[in-house]
């Protein structure tokens, strides 16, 4: 019984890998039809998009298959409640992805009020935290799970100046309000992108120790 068990649980673990690799995948696009000015790539994430909602619901019905059929013990337990959390963050960040593809079709051609600099530094920094959450879920690393969680204060300065430049852009210029709205909500969903790999780091920091933390 816990042979299977255990072959069950590094399935889920395949299919969260799996999952985040399709996360990471769809920032990068969305933030690249954005720099690319690329409204067909930008389609792409929002139609694809179905299949991380799909994932998402067989990673959750393999879990509560798991918690009915085999009655985990408690440190189980806690795993895969965990996985269940992590789902649930990571649908949303595929979410904001798709956010950020769809304001990219608004701008579409329109020539940049300003060189994107800090955005592209921005998604850079999310792929990471996303990416490095999920290995420290998977080598249960609480230093790694840590440091990704520390990386949101990172992210949240970079919003802070992006945000500061771009309103003194717009007292400049009126005629920048729609592309300055715009820019300042896809920092404002890679913000969010940081705020959920965080919660997922806390939720793991507890798996590992049973640590509540918050940062």
């Amino acid at each position: 019984m816990r042979k299977h068990f255990d072959l069950q649980l590094k399935e889920l673990h395949d299919s969260l890998l799996k999952m985040g690799t399709m996360i990471e995948e769809a920032i990068d696009m969305a933030v690249q039809s954005l720099i690319e000015q690329d409204v067909e790539k930008a389609k792409r994430v929002i139609e694809n998009d179905d299949n991380i909602d799909i994932l998402e619901m067989q990673i959750e019905e393999k879990c509560l298959d798991l918690i009915a059929l085999q009655q985990p013990i408690a440190r189980d337990l806690r795993r895969i409640s965990t996985i269940l959390k992590i789902i649930t963050d990571l649908e949303r960040i595929g979410d904001h992805a798709v956010n950020i593809a769809e304001v990219a079709i608004k701008i579409g051609k329109e020539k940049f009020i300003k060189p994107l600099i800090d955005i592209p530094k921005m998604a850079d920094i999310v792929k990471k935290m996303v990416k490095n959450s999920l290995n420290s879920y998977i080598e249960e690393d609480l230093k790694l799970a840590r440091e990704v969680a520390q990386m949101d204060e990172i992210v949240d300065n970079i919003y802070r100046d992006i945000y500061i430049e771009l309103l003194e852009l717009l007292t400049k210029n009126e005629k920048n309000i729609p592309q300055t709205i715009n820019l300042l909500l896809i920092g404002r969903y890679l913000e969010r992108v940081a705020d959920h790999t965080t919660n997922i780091c806390e939720r793991i920091i507890y798996m590992i120790n049973g640590e509540r933390v918050s940062y």
